[in-house]
C-alpha cells in the first residue's frame, strides 16, 4: 500500500505533464506552421502523443486478492478496515476499466495518426546517439543543447481541426481518470494506511 501510494503520486504528476503537453499541441496546431517545428514542439509531441507507460498505474494486487479469495478478511476485527479493503478493490477495478478505455482510444485514434504522421527518422537518430530508450532520451534532450531535425510526415494532408478534436478528447479521458479514479484511490489508500497503522501499530 505504501509503495502504491508513492507510485500513483508519480503517475498523477506524469498525467498532468501529459495533459499540459496535449494543451501545448492543441494551441500550437491552431495557428502555427507545422513545417517548421521547434524543439519545444518535439518534446511536447512525444510526452503528449507517444509516451503512455509513465502514466500507467499498476497496483500490486496479489496480497489484496489473497485476502479476499481466502476469506482472510474476516480476521480483521474492524468492520471499517474490512469495508476499506473492499472499497479499494473497487477503486482499483475502476482504474483498470479506465485503463482499458484509454488503451482503446490510443489504438483506435492515436496510433493510426502516428502511423500516418510520425517521422521515425527522429527515433532512429536517437538510437545512433546511444539512447537506451526514447522516454529517457526526450527527458534529457529537453535540457540539452542538442538539436535533431523533426517534422510531421504527410503534412499536406494534415487536418489541424480534426487533430485538435482527437487530442482534446484524449486529454478529457486522461484528465477524468486522474481527477476521479486516481483521486478516489489516493484518498482510500491514505485512509487504509492510517487505519492499518492505528490497528496494528505499524510505522
Amino acid at each position: 500500500m505504501k509503495n502504491d501510494s508513492v507510485s500513483i503520486a508519480e503517475k498523477h504528476q506524469n498525467r498532468i505533464k501529459l495533459e499540459n503537453s496535449l494543451q501545448y499541441l492543441m494551441d500550437y496546431f491552431k495557428d502555427s506552421n507545422i513545417n517548421s517545428l521547434s524543439k519545444k514542439f518535439v518534446v511536447n509531441f512525444h510526452h503528449g502523443a507517444l509516451f503512455n507507460y509513465p502514466t500507467v498505474f499498476e497496483p500490486r494486487m496479489a496480497v489484496l486478492e489473497q485476502l479476499k479469495n481466502s476469506g482472510s478478511l474476516r480476521y480483521f476485527k474492524s468492520n471499517e478496515l474490512q469495508k476499506l479493503v473492499g472499497d479499494i478493490s473497487v477503486a482499483i477495478q475502476n482504474i483498470n476499466d479506465r485503463k482499458a478505455i484509454e488503451s482503446s482510444f490510443r489504438q483506435t485514434y492515436l496510433t493510426p495518426f502516428l502511423i500516418k504522421h510520425y517521422n521515425s527518422d527522429f527515433e532512429i537518430a536517437t538510437r545512433k546517439l546511444g539512447a537506451r530508450n526514447l522516454i529517457e532520451f526526450i527527458t534529457n534532450y529537453e535540457n540539452s543543447n542538442a538539436e535533431i531535425p523533426f517534422n510531421l510526415r504527410k503534412s499536406e494532408i494534415f487536418d489541424a481541426g480534426e487533430t485538435n478534436n482527437m487530442l482534446s478528447l484524449f486529454a478529457i479521458t486522461y484528465r477524468g481518470t486522474r481527477t476521479i479514479q486516481f483521486q478516489k484511490y489516493i484518498e482510500l489508500n491514505a485512509e487504509l494506511l492510517k487505519l492499518l497503522r492505528k490497528e496494528y501499530h505499524l510505522k
